[in-house]
């Protein structure tokens, strides 16, 4: 983190520049590990039985997350402000698109905050039988860990800071238990599925890809706090760069840790593999101290959805989208207004149960905006040569390009497999229109 001496002071009612590159590398750990890595395995060796091509998609995975990195790098030191990709997206496509891009990126992260809210509330059902009501649960840990963010940034970073810690220690400290055992004869007690040939391989490849890289996505979350970092010209891309390389040695080595103690087929009859593995490894004790992990990383990543959602609702209202009040900020660094109504959607999604088609329906931009963002790096080296770029893209164009190559073939992946919530995203797409010709007259010259 750098020195206390280079930190400008704070001015009064505006974000606080305390955040550097250990807050940067937990957000992104913190917003990435999750359900994911607990089901994920299991999925894909059901479709996929065979060792090398799972973690040959998994060190794929790892490519395409690296190539971004290295992309959305030199975006975010050279444009640091929050918002992350609304604030990309309207510097290189305009107003419109930036306004798309930001709503519906709002919304995903608060049906994210609100997925992990559930979740925390079934596994601590699990964990504390008395504990019946998961939706009760999930809201009063919303509200929690919003009231803790109230506080100010340095509570929130704090926060989640130890959760990803204790998170990265865990899993590395199973992973080392998991290969100082044998292997497990039992796994291999059933045989594993036959692996598909032809155009049944092609799709299933294409299943897992998609799998691997939505279990990957978190990885740039220090891009929504680039008024917040001390230097990020230097500090946004090491953070990036360093989550890619954590996370990617953490679900490389979870899933070779997997294949030794649990086998293939083993791994695709538990419903949470990683869960089945510390009870191999630690007995009873294992699987409970594997389920409390997956409150405490559901736990970080619900801080991280919300304090990433305020962000980027901070940096449309500080843009005027809406009333330019909402970006007031407390003395505490916090986006006061943007935390409420960010707090009230993600509650609102869990007592309705409607955050599972909101996070389905808002995927479509998610995926758009990985290929928007990565082709952003063109459009801006054309328009604005002269701006300066404290880090640049490693092996432009060619990294770039590839990133975009894979973004669209991950987008039209995206289409193919869910094809009904794909067209929900365009109708939410064309009656975005009228919204933002309603509110245009308020936002300031660029």
């Amino acid at each position: 983190m750098t020195s206390a001496p280079n930190r400008q002071p704070p001015v009064a009612g505006s974000l606080l520049r305390v955040l550097g590159v250990t807050f940067g590398v937990a957000v992104a750990l913190g917003s990435t590990i999750g359900a994911g890595i607990m089901r994920t395995p299991s999925q894909i060796a059901g479709r996929l039985p065979t060792v090398w091509l799972v973690m040959l998609a998994w060190a794929l995975g790892a490519l395409y997350s690296l190539l971004g990195a290295w992309s959305l790098g030199e975006l975010g030191a050279m444009i640091p402000s929050s918002g992350a990709f609304y604030t990309i997206a309207r510097r290189a496509y305009g107003d419109y698109v930036g306004f798309v891009v930001g709503w519906t990126d709002w919304v995903g992260q608060c049906g994210a905050a609100a997925a992990a809210a559930i979740l925390i509330g079934e596994y601590s059902r699990d964990l504390l039988p008395h504990l019946s009501a998961p939706i009760l649960t999930g809201s009063v840990v919303v509200a929690l860990i919003a009231l803790l963010q109230w506080r100010g940034i340095r509570w929130g970073s704090l926060f989640q800071n130890a959760t990803s810690a204790i998170t990265a220690l865990v899993f590395f400290g199973l992973i080392v238990a998991a290969f100082l055992v044998k292997h497990h004869a039992a796994s291999d007690a059933a045989p594993a599925a036959a692996v598909p040939t032809g155009l049944s391989l092609f799709f299933a490849y294409v299943f897992v890809l998609q799998a691997v890289i939505y279990t990957f996505d978190g990885w740039y979350s220090s891009l929504y706090f680039g008024d917040e970092i001390v230097n990020p010209g230097r500090q946004m891309p090491r953070s990036m760069l360093t989550g890619v390389y954590l996370l990617s040695a953490i679900y490389l080595l979870t899933n070779a840790a997997l294949f030794h103690v649990l086998g293939v087929a083993g791994i695709a009859k538990e419903n949470l593999p990683v869960a089945a593995l510390g009870a191999l490894v630690f007995g009873e004790f294992g699987n409970v101290a594997v389920r409390s992990l997956m409150v405490l990383t559901l736990a970080g990543l619900l801080n991280g959805a919300i304090l990433c959602a305020t962000r980027v609702l901070y940096a449309m209202s500080k843009d005027g989208w809406g009333s330019r009040r909402i970006a007031l900020v407390n003395a505490g660094g916090t986006p006061s207004v943007p935390l409420f109504l960010t707090t009230c959607v993600a509650i609102a999604f869990v007592l309705s149960g409607s955050f599972g088609r909101v996070v389905a329906v808002t995927t479509f931009f998610f995926v758009a905006r990985y290929a928007l963002s990565y082709f952003a790096v063109f459009m801006l080296r054309k328009r604005e040569p002269d701006t300066p770029r404290p880090y640049r893209t490693l092996g432009y164009p060619w990294t770039t390009i590839a990133a975009v190559a894979g973004s669209l073939v991950f987008l039209i992946g995206a289409i193919a497999s869910d094809t009904r919530n794909s067209l929900y995203s365009l109708v939410v797409l064309v009656a975005s229109y009228p919204i933002y010709r309603l509110a245009q007259k308020k936002v300031s010259p660029t």
